[in-house]
């Protein structure tokens, strides 16, 4: 009788994956290709977000040392993600590496997390949206009442009146239109993603380049935030942000933002699924990812040197102030004669977040695809559109649940949770090529993480440790609100999962001609 610890073969995986095509892709990928892929999926809405909320949160203008400690993570998390997708050449996920290095429990976990990291992603990303939106309609001296643009949860002073939320209407539209653009069914172009890649990256660098000069060093002292720092109150003299926990002022505070900022570098393993179609991966995938982490890590420090020098952190912890749309507020408030260059900025970040969740929703759809066809998701999940071959009830599903969020849950909480999912399944994924190391160690391996023996495998030890720690520095309610998330994954799985697996029962699972093509389509 099969165990919760079941292992999925990785024969089968392998079988799987020769099913589908996925098994013989061509070694195309030199290293320079790596890394511009790299650049491209890791610059992303994560940036616009993020780094304002991790400077008002908890790092000040230190946010810049939160980026490096996120990056180290990242690499090391990188590189046992490159160990497995080289080694298991199949379109698949964490998911999927757990299933068979630590079993069906373990997988469902990380599905679980992963919920986390796509559905809320895009949930985070849409309400990002909203205030970006809100923010391009002010140009033309309109704006959405603050009530239909903000969830229940958030109050802030307009024109001297002390404004509450009921729904974020913008969030929830954008998220249902491009939930049903899902279930007709949408092909990327490549010439778009191209074009969204090089607008992300021009964003960055113009800002970089024109803020310079109105950075005031007034701004970055002190540049840690200091154990006695006074709170910050909004026009209404209400208190809105506190730093008297250890994770949100000093060296305690770095960490605290470079949890909050690690969702600007979701996206990095992207290099690392593309190891089976390197043309060398043992040279080719360490470059790819500490490259394109590199470059990123840079461009974002600069970023953040900018913009919390153009602007007081203080000034991103009022919502009335820049705690929105914060790079657009930064140019308009302090970059005098460069409204046009907000509005600019306003428009491409539209834009590249609409890509973004597009991307998020669709990778959503696949983990629910995969879980549903092992028999750990209801069936619904799997099931595909008889014209349009989209897993269309998967998309609807999502869309309300999404919706949901993004609708009536405040973006910061939306945000961290996505950091846990993400951290989560990183640290899973590093203990997985530790225990593949020990209990399969003559497995062909394309690509091998370095500085590791199966005694010692110390790149997995430390990307384990790094993103656990991160985890740890997370705010303390949304930590309890995650754990409540994956206690109720548990209960989900025992009375569900577990009894509805294929696995446990033995049936092997092979993807049809018809679910092929879907995943191609996609």
């Amino acid at each position: 009788m099969p165990t919760i610890f079941a292992k999925k073969p990785l024969a089968q995986l392998l079988g799987e994956a020769n099913s589908t095509g996925h098994g013989t892709l061509k070694r195309t990928l030199g290293a320079g290709n790596l890394v511009a892929l790299g650049v491209g999926a890791i610059i992303g809405a994560g940036l616009f977000v993020r780094t304002a909320n991790a400077a008002a949160q908890a790092s000040g203008p230190g946010v810049t040392l939160a980026f490096i400690v996120a990056a180290i993570g990242c690499v090391f998390a990188g590189l046992c993600y490159a160990e497995f997708a080289a080694m298991i050449p199949i379109a698949g996920s964490a998911y999927t590496y757990a299933y068979t290095t630590m079993g069906e429990f373990v997988a469902w976990v990380i599905g679980w997390a992963l919920i986390m990291e796509y559905a809320l992603g895009a949930a985070t990303v849409s309400i990002a949206w909203s205030e970006y939106l809100n923010k391009l309609l002010e140009t033309f001296g309109t704006s959405i009442p603050y009530t239909l643009s903000h969830s229940p949860f958030e109050s802030a002073v307009v024109n001297g009146v002390t404004e509450h939320g009921i729904i974020n209407l913008p969030a929830l539209l954008v998220i249902v239109a491009l939930s049903l653009l899902l279930v007709k069914g949408t092909q990327e172009s490549a010439l778009f993603n191209a074009v969204v890649v090089v607008l992300k990256v021009v964003i960055v660098l113009v800002f970089i380049a024109v803020g310079w000069q109105f950075v005031d060093p007034a701004n970055h002292t002190p540049y840690l935030i200091p154990e006695n720092a006074a709170p910050v109150k909004n026009a209404a003299g209400k208190v809105v942000r506190e730093y008297t926990e250890w994770n949100k002022h000093g060296w305690g505070g770095i960490l605290g933002g470079a949890a909050i900022v690690f969702f600007a570098f979701i996206g990095f393993d992207a290099v690392s699924t593309a190891a089976q179609e390197a043309k060398n991966p043992k040279r080719d995938m360490p470059i790819g990812i500490l490259g394109s982490l590199a470059i990123c890590t840079v461009l974002y420090i600069l970023f953040g040197h900018v913009l919390t020098g153009v602007a007081n952190w203080r000034e991103f912890a009022d919502p009335a102030l820049g705690g929105e749309a914060s790079v657009a507020y930064a140019i308009r408030a302090h970059m005098p004669g460069y409204s046009w260059l907000a509005t600019a900025v306003t428009v491409a970040i539209l834009l590249g977040f609409s890509s973004v969740m597009l991307v998020m929703l669709m990778g959503q759809s696949r983990v629910f695809f995969s879980m549903a066809k092992d028999g750990l998701m209801p069936r619904a999940f799997s099931e595909l559109h008889p014209r349009f071959n989209t897993p269309y009830k998967s998309n609807l599903i999502l869309m309300v649940f999404v919706g949901l969020f993004a609708a009536f849950v405040p973006g910061s909480l939306a945000g961290d949770l996505t950091s846990f999912g993400t951290l989560l399944a990183f640290v899973l994924v590093s203990i997985g090529v530790w225990i593949m190391r020990r209990s399969d160690p003559d497995q062909p391996r394309p690509f091998r993480s370095p500085l590791s023996s199966p005694s010692f495998p110390l790149v997995p030890i430390l990307g384990a440790l790094i993103c656990l720690l991160l985890i740890v520095a997370l705010d303390a309610f949304t930590l309890q609100v995650a754990m409540g998330w994956m206690v109720l994954g548990f209960i989900v799985y025992f009375l569900y999962g577990k009894r509805n697996s294929k696995l446990q029962q033995g049936i092997v699972v092979v993807p049809t001609e018809m679910e092929e093509q879907a995943f191609i389509k996609d």
